[in-house]
């Protein structure tokens, strides 16, 4: 065994205990499930509690009745109960929804919370009545409002807005599900799921990994989450583990004339795969699908999955598969290391520098793409953020720029003389090939601009100036330069929005598309007091996987969740039912992205720096903030189902004109066997429940599908199987992550 292995191994035994490694214990986490919030109704169950916040004893007491109704914009206290907080949770841990009688949602802003005096357990939550994500107002009558917290939906209440009274179609007087009136009555301390702690197993498998696996799921049992959470982040970056990356060298920009993808030279030596391999984006993209299938780093691949939507380079304009996998593996590296750093080694990347315009930048032709996104998308956005990631106002409630056009000009100064490594003692130099993989350098110094610059400025900045160098040349001017990038970095990690930037970003890939301001405040705070850990990632990861809003068997508050984007939800699908190839006899060999390019996203190939969606789009027509439904159409909502068919019925055959050479299948024999033992079809449904959603099937969900399996003849158990997995995988519980 290496001395490099003997370390690894010591280190997972002092952080995991031989008994955990071993397998030969269990260990029991702690219980994952918060406490379901209680709206507390009013003398009239059906109404909530509430006061006017201009009554000064509303924050103080319960109120002996209920006001009728409360103007729009208008401060109204609302009073909640059954919550366990954490020090420091307060208001914006809390969300109001409310409906009208047209059925349209709306979100009313928490802006106080204090407890109420005399009333064990109760809090007074004071709440704007205007909607928080868009202008329009709900029709004026009696609202039905809930309170979420967590990722947990309380029981409906009504209220009146603008005036009280009106039909709720549907709605059964708007009790708690436990029919409790009151502050007074019992609190829920049921669960939600049958199975204790499974349902939380799989939602954290679905977060931290490309997708469960039954095996995986069992090891978790085993290992408890943060013993498993423990040993991913432990486990050494490539090459000691996992499938090697694709191994190409550098070619010339002008590919070949046996290399072109359109002409075979006839010689026995003749490559077919020439041009796609050195070419084109499918060594990559086929690496990536076979070790999300079957590696088993897992966390840290997901994460870099999720740092390359953010530190976009598009393989659309980027060259050669070697480029762009030099790229990915600066992003593998640093998963878990320090923001840091990474901010240094993806701003002296070339497929970065290619890509935004960095290397081709000088003080006589300055391009502003990276000092822009660099600001704009990757580290502080274009507003000020309050700590917990919510917009900081001025005076006149208008947002605060970050920067401006100032700003832009003298960060793309600083970044100007930077070009590709390709002097004698760039260690991976090929003659006549671009060198894409060791870091750029300031080969040129009559490149680089010496004149003053002024960075961001902020409370608390100690790096906004960088002096002008007058007179300098030749290795004082390279000194120069990269002492005036390392500031400039400096000075963007050292600004207030990056913690709750990347925290929130973070949050999103691997969580919930709309996290609370209180979850983005927890994760931000471990991101600053880690600032000079080398594995600040690593924290930073573990405090979101972990977290009160994270973890739980099932989340119920309406916009929770996050859509499974197309990549994820082939590799979510394909771990789940034993991903094999066409024929089943070896392993799939990756080739997915014409199924998922029809669904809006192929791998590496984001349509620019923007990534395949915004981080803050709100579907049309809707308050629903869901980034990755930017890619949900009417045209793509067919797609999916089409591609789950083909999946399920079908398999993805080899193609020679796609390159596919062994094909992708999915295994249903442990499905079949067990719709073969019970005709009734219900083990069948209760396992898929379990595996597909946690155990959150809704009755009437479970009673369409078994339904319709019946219809299938107990003596076709394979098709009953499969039936069931279509209707399970393509309903809106299963494609929404939650």
């Amino acid at each position: 065994m290496s001395r490099l292995n003997i370390l690894h191994r010591i280190s997972l035994l002092l952080a995991l205990g031989a008994a955990a490694l071993s397998g030969a214990a269990q260990v029991t986490d702690p219980d994952p499930n918060s406490p379901t919030p209680v709206l507390v109704g009013a003398p009239d169950p059906a109404r909530a509690l509430a006061a006017r916040e201009t009554d000064k004893t509303a924050a103080d007491r319960l109120p002996s009745a209920a006001g009728e109704w409360f103007d729009p914009f208008e401060r109204v206290v609302l009073y909640v109960t059954n919550v366990n907080l954490l020090p420091g949770e307060g208001a914006n841990a809390f969300r109001v929804y409310a409906v009208d009688r047209n059925g349209r949602e709306f979100r009313f802003p928490v802006v106080k919370m204090r407890p109420v005096k005399g009333a064990a357990g109760v809090f007074a939550l004071t709440v704007e009545l205007r909607s928080e994500l868009d202008d329009a107002q709900p029709a004026k009558g009696d609202l039905l409002l809930s309170v979420a917290w967590r990722g947990l939906a309380s029981n409906r209440r009504r209220l009146g807005f603008g005036a009280a009274g009106g039909a709720f179609p549907g709605d059964a007087g708007a009790l708690s599900p436990t029919g409790a009136k009151s502050a007074s009555e019992p609190a829920p301390t049921t669960n939600a799921v049958g199975y204790r702690f499974a349902g939380d197993r799989t939602r954290f498998l679905e977060q931290a990994t490309f997708g469960p696996t039954p095996a995986l799921e069992q090891r978790v049992h085993r290992l408890g989450l943060r013993t498993w959470l423990t040993e991913q982040l432990e486990l050494i970056a490539y090459p000691t583990y996992g499938n090697p990356y694709p191994a190409y060298p550098l070619r010339p920009t002008t590919p070949p004339v046996d290399c072109n993808g359109l002409v075979d030279n006839g010689s026995p030596d003749s490559d077919p795969f020439c041009f796609v391999n050195h070419y084109t984006m499918y060594p990559l993209q086929n690496w990536f699908y076979r070790e999300a299938f079957y590696g088993n780093g897992q966390l840290r691949h997901r994460v870099a999955w999720a740092l390359a939507q953010l530190w976009v380079v598009s393989g659309a304009e980027i060259q050669q598969s070697s480029h762009l996998t030099a790229y990915h593996k600066t992003l593998t590296r640093n998963a878990f290391g320090n923001w840091r750093t990474l901010m240094q080694e993806m701003t002296l990347n070339p497929a970065m520098g290619g890509y935004l315009n960095m290397r081709t930048s000088t003080r006589y032709t300055p391009n502003e793409n990276y000092a822009r996104e660099i600001l704009q998308l990757f580290n502080v956005g274009l507003f000020m953020l309050n700590p917990d990631g919510t917009l900081r106002l001025d005076a006149q409630n208008n947002p605060i720029p970050t920067y401006d056009q100032t700003v832009v000009n003298n960060f793309t100064l600083t970044f100007t003389g930077w070009s590709l490594c390709e002097v004698a003692g760039c260690p991976n130099r090929v003659p006549g090939s671009p060198n894409y993989i060791d870091p750029m350098i300031v080969a040129n110094p009559d490149n680089h601009d010496l004149s003053a610059k002024t960075l961001l400025s902020y409370p608390g900045s100690t790096t906004t100036n960088i002096p002008a160098c007058p007179g300098c040349t030749g290795a004082a001017v390279t000194a120069y330069a990269n002492a005036s990038l390392n500031q400039a970095l400096d000075n963007i990690y050292n600004h207030p929005n990056v913690a709750p930037f990347v925290s929130r970003f973070l949050i999103q890939q691997l969580v919930t598309g709309d996290p609370t301001p209180a979850y983005v405040g927890r994760v931000a705070a471990v991101f600053n007091a880690n600032r000079t850990n080398p594995t600040q990632l690593k924290e930073v990861i573990r405090a979101i996987l972990l977290d009160p809003e994270a973890r739980g068997d099932a989340k119920t508050e309406p916009h929770y969740g996050k859509l499974r984007e197309p990549v994820l939800l082939a590799t979510n699908l394909a771990r789940q039912f034993d991903v094999r190839s066409a024929d089943r006899g070896a392993e799939s060999d990756g080739v997915l992205t014409t199924e998922t390019g029809a669904m809006g996203q192929i791998a590496f190939m984001a349509p620019s720096v923007f990534n395949f969606y915004p981080p803050d789009y709100v579907s049309p027509g809707t308050t629903f903030k869901g980034p990755e439904f930017a890619l949900y159409t009417t045209g793509t909502a067919v797609t999916r189902l089409n591609f789950v068919n083909n999946l399920v019925f079908g398999r993805v055959e080899p193609n020679a004109e796609r390159h596919v050479t062994a094909g992708t299948s999915l295994g249903f024999d442990e499905y079949a066997a067990l719709a073969a033992a019970d005709p009734t079809g219900d083990q069948l449904l209760d396992l898929l429940n379990v595996r597909l959603l946690h155990g959150t099937m809704s009755p009437a969900m479970r009673a369409t599908i078994l339904g319709v399996v019946r219809t299938v003849p107990a003596a076709n158990p394979d098709l009953r199987a499969r039936r069931a997995v279509y209707l399970v995988a393509t309903s809106s519980q299963y494609q929404v992550q939650r």
